[in-house]
């Protein structure tokens, strides 16, 4: 008998989804042994919610009312942490409630390599080195600082992306970092009706989306997304052509033209927001959970 697929699965390691800083600084302070020993002592003590737990919490809740058999949502816990030390991590899960059923323990080897085989559009992490890595392997990733969750201010799921380098390839952003403004601005009036090549994050919008289409749409639909770039008219033309010729759609898009993202992605309520710079994303994570993207001539170097 077949598993059940989910529309959305998400890959998380455990230091983004707890607050798990204390522990993890004892790690680097003493090592492994010290780790255990401190995990083992506190295995019934229920970790702190981390920055993307509110995450979490909503995708899995876009699940109420689906099949148990057709789950419309998977998050999959990735740990580096021994089975041993990872019972508290998982005691954590049943405290809270969340339905995370499927994990991998490595034992301080990398994670990334399981993501594919658990079938992930997303993988989320508080390491930099294996968001690269599962990058490089074709995976949506970011990396999420990690600190302590906030409160979410809806029950609707609210996603934000960047446009160059995250949902679109970074082409058109090294014509403008390497030509400058106005350059930029010709050759994509020049290439208005050519749609942009795909980002990292392309596949992970796409499944977002078939996810959006297994609810009614409109004011109460549970998941609301948004496009914050810091392009501006005319640039703007071409993405739109782009996003309606792979047929997918974006609830709200802010043509910035250079300003600051973190207010506007406060005012939009993001849950998350990715973006390829870590200039944007040091702006918006004093407003919202941020995820950076760590793709394209941004990060070169």
């Amino acid at each position: 008998m077949s598993e059940p697929v989910a529309i959305l699965t998400i890959a998380i390691t455990a230091r983004a989804l707890f607050h798990m800083e204390d522990s993890h600084a004892l790690f680097e302070r003493e090592g492994i042994a010290a780790f255990a020993s401190f995990q083992r002592a506190n295995e019934d003590v229920v970790l702190a919610p981390g920055i993307a737990f509110p995450l979490v919490r909503k995708l899995l809740a876009l699940n109420a009312g689906a099949p148990a058999t057709a789950p419309r949502v998977e998050v999959i816990l990735l740990s580096r942490n021994s089975s041993d030390t990872g019972l508290r991590v998982f005691n954590s899960i049943q405290h809270h409630g969340l339905d995370i059923r499927r994990a991998t323990f490595t034992a301080g080897a990398p994670v990334w390599p399981y993501i594919r085989p658990f079938g992930a559009q997303l993988f989320l992490s508080a390491n930099p080195e294996s968001v690269r890595s599962a990058l490089a392997a074709g995976v949506a990733a970011a990396t999420i600082l990690p600190e302590k969750a906030s409160e979410p201010r809806q029950p609707q799921l609210r996603i934000a992306f960047d446009g160059d380098a995250v949902l679109f390839g970074d082409e058109s952003e090294r014509v403008s970092r390497e030509q400058g403004v106005e350059a930029f601005g010709r050759h994509e009036r020049a290439l208005a009706h050519e749609p942009l090549s795909g980002g990292p994050f392309r596949g992970f919008l796409s499944s977002l989306h078939a996810l959006q289409a297994a609810f009614p749409a409109g004011e109460d639909a549970p998941i609301r997304t948004a496009l914050v770039t810091a392009r501006s008219a005319p640039a703007h033309e071409r993405v739109i052509r782009t996003l309606r010729d792979w047929d997918v759609r974006l609830d709200e898009a802010l043509f910035l033209g250079g300003r600051d993202k973190g207010p506007f992605l406060q005012a939009f309520g993001a849950d998350i927001f990715f973006d390829d710079s870590p200039q944007n994303i040091d702006s918006a994570r004093r407003h919202v959970a941020a995820g950076h993207v760590p793709h394209g001539v941004a990060n070169d170097g």
